[in-house]
């Protein structure tokens, strides 16, 4: 199949999905479900739905069960409304995005944390030393250098004596 076809296609049981949810199943084990993406295999004969549930643990799992008793119904009317001659079986999947966002923002807050904890140590902190220990003066290279402006008298002897 085409892949934009079956991106369009994916977009409409997607779309198809997230309404049978929030009109036609009536289950109070579903939560306050969100239909984030759906995919489809090019020979569209499966579908994974991926959804994210708003609530704790148990409310995630509670959904979870709701769905995968409802997948029949919902599957029949994605058959109806898409039209194929096929309808793709449908797996729902709950999709991470949320908690891999939370762990970003909390490994960013981690950060952020640590750079103001070490900005306040650095506070009133001086270098160890002098501030450029490599600078030699000027006075102590006037002692080693010769008339010809070699540091010692051996740069001037003829290696060929």
């Amino acid at each position: 199949m085409d892949d934009a076809r079956t991106r369009r296609l994916a977009e409409r049981i997607a779309k198809i999905v997230a309404e049978l949810l929030e009109r036609r199943i009536k289950d109070p084990r579903l939560g306050f479900v969100t239909v984030t993406e759906a995919r489809l295999t090019q020979d569209l004969r499966e579908a994974t739905v991926f959804y994210t549930v708003f609530g704790s643990p148990e409310e995630r799992a509670d959904t979870a069960a709701a769905l995968h008793s409802a997948t029949g119904i919902i599957r029949s009317e994605v058959g109806r409304l898409i039209g194929l001659r096929h309808t793709p079986s449908l797996e729902f999947i709950p999709d991470m995005l949320p908690e891999n966002a939370q762990r970003i923002d909390d490994l960013v807050a981690a950060a952020r944390e640590a750079d103001e904890q070490l900005a306040r140590a650095r506070e009133g902190a001086q270098w160890a030393g002098d501030p450029d220990p490599y600078k030699k003066p000027a006075d102590d290279w006037a002692d080693d250098e010769d008339d010809d402006g070699y540091l010692d008298d051996e740069d001037d002897a003829d290696p060929v004596d």
